[in-house]
């Protein structure tokens, strides 16, 4: 080949790629989409929408549906064991669980009136010269672990 028709393949090389370049690769349509067509909602899978709250609701009691399976299980075990057994040993295994109950329920009400006497106003009397010092601490408590934050 000669060196003028090297230059005539390069240049028509050249143009060809030139051309392929100027041609528009992509279209982006700019009319409006519409907002509301012919076409009914379809049903997503998975949860419906809603709120946060709500979210945090269904999971929580989805958890404690989830918890309470142990402990139906082992109450239908002892059930169980306790169906097997003469009468006595039934109603004192039947009566345990609502002596507990009690016992509790009378140690919080035991607990409930020491603390009232922990606020009573108290009278101090003294003969001679009296140092008073007053001040006043603001307590907050949060969370689930507490934390509590005692400022003066």
């Amino acid at each position: 080949m000669t060196a003028d028709a090297d230059r005539q393949q390069a240049a028509g090389i050249i143009q060809a790629v030139e051309d392929i370049y100027a041609a528009p690769t992509a279209y982006r349509d700019p009319s409006p989409i519409p907002t509301i067509g012919p076409t009914p909602p379809v049903p997503q899978p998975g949860r419906p929408p809603m709120s946060q709250r709500a979210t945090d609701a269904s999971i929580l009691m989805l958890a404690a549906g989830a918890a309470s399976l142990p402990i139906g299980g082992s109450t239908a075990l002892v059930l169980h064991a306790l169906g097997h057994v003469d009468p006595a040993t039934l109603a004192i295994g039947a009566a345990a669980p609502v002596a507990l109950v009690l016992a509790i329920g009378a140690l919080i009400r035991a607990a409930g009136r020491s603390v009232q006497g922990i606020g009573a106003e108290t009278h101090h009397h003294y003969n001679g010269p009296v140092s008073q010092q007053h001040h006043t601490v603001s307590t907050q408590t949060r969370g689930l672990i507490a934390k509590t934050i005692n400022k003066q």
